[in-house]
């Protein structure tokens, strides 16, 4: 393992996290072993201290490889179907499934895949969100007018959620209450 003494971020840390989600997910992990491999990883100082967690997971090739310190990219290079699965998320809102498109994203590709998981929970958040001005928007004079607004905002930026998926980059909605985690 190159580095193993090199502190980790926050951001490996929860590389791992989702990793231990998705076996115990899948079943090859009970909720004691969960717990703990979660604690473990939560603490974990360096890159040694989070390959023991992963290693077992998949078999003989170390599964947790940690970034160079040059590194600025993502761990591992995503499948198609991850990014195209991961770019439907936000792209329902096109098709009228504002907050069910990214449901069931969330619980059906995303058990198996934390990349389609996290665009489907952020996606599945702003919809939520902008519901939620929906309905509390009108009580107010100016919130009338502003609901058109929020509502095309909201597919504009359901389309560049959706070309970040794809491009593999970080997207975060802008005023998202983050409800589902």
């Amino acid at each position: 393992m190159p580095h193993p003494q090199l502190r980790v971020t926050n951001q490996d840390r929860e590389q791992v996290v989702e990793h231990v989600k998705a076996a115990y997910a899948e079943g090859r992990l009970d909720k004691h072993e969960m717990d703990e491999r979660l604690d473990r990883a939560m603490t974990a100082r360096t890159h040694a201290d989070l390959a023991p967690i992963m290693n077992d997971l998949y078999g003989a090739r170390p599964a947790y490889v940690p970034r160079p310190p040059a590194y600025t990219g993502r761990a591992s290079a995503l499948e198609g179907g991850d990014r195209a699965g991961a770019a439907a998320s936000h792209l329902f809102a096109l098709a009228g499934f504002f907050v069910i498109g990214p449901l069931l994203m969330m619980v059906t590709a995303g058990r198996t895949s934390p990349y389609i998981r996290r665009h489907a929970v952020e996606a599945l958040n702003f919809h939520l969100t902008v519901l939620g001005a929906t309905v509390l928007l009108p009580f107010t004079v100016i919130g009338v007018v502003l609901v058109p607004v929020v509502w095309v905002l909201g597919l504009v930026l359901s389309v560049v959620g959706g070309v970040s998926a794809i491009a593999d980059t970080e997207f975060r909605y802008p005023l998202t209450v983050r409800l589902v985690k």
